[in-house]
């Protein structure tokens, strides 16, 4: 399934939020793991963690798996609050970019050519 790899391309937390992208999927990226991947964040957006859970396999293996589908642009992260609020106990210095926004911009940064 993840023919041997046991790094994933992004960095991809267990808290990390997908979403499907608009980038279409290769065939190869269109069968079991992945198709079932692709459907739950077709529903709504999940977290990785979740998406392991549902599919039943561990999180290194669904890391990968969604890395690939990330590449494909099939599925994005997408960014719902860019900076902490002042107040919250993740920020103690103030506003500062989340960690998705930060997830999500280097996970754009990584598509860009070299």
């Amino acid at each position: 399934m993840t023919k041997g790899r046991t790094q994933a391309r992004h960095w991809l937390s267990p808290d990390t939020v997908l979403e499907a992208g608009d980038g279409r999927a290769g065939p190869h990226l269109m069968e079991g793991e992945y198709q079932q991947i692709m459907l739950l964040c077709r529903q709504r957006r999940r977290s990785v963690a979740e998406l392991a859970g549902t599919i039943r396999l561990p999180l290194t293996a669904t890391r990968v798996l969604i890395s690939d589908l990330v590449d494909a642009r099939a599925l994005v992260l997408p960014v719902t609050n860019a900076y902490t609020p002042a107040d919250s106990p993740d920020s103690p210095t103030g506003n500062r970019p989340t960690r998705q926004l930060m997830e999500a911009l280097r996970a754009g940064l990584e598509r860009l050519p070299a």
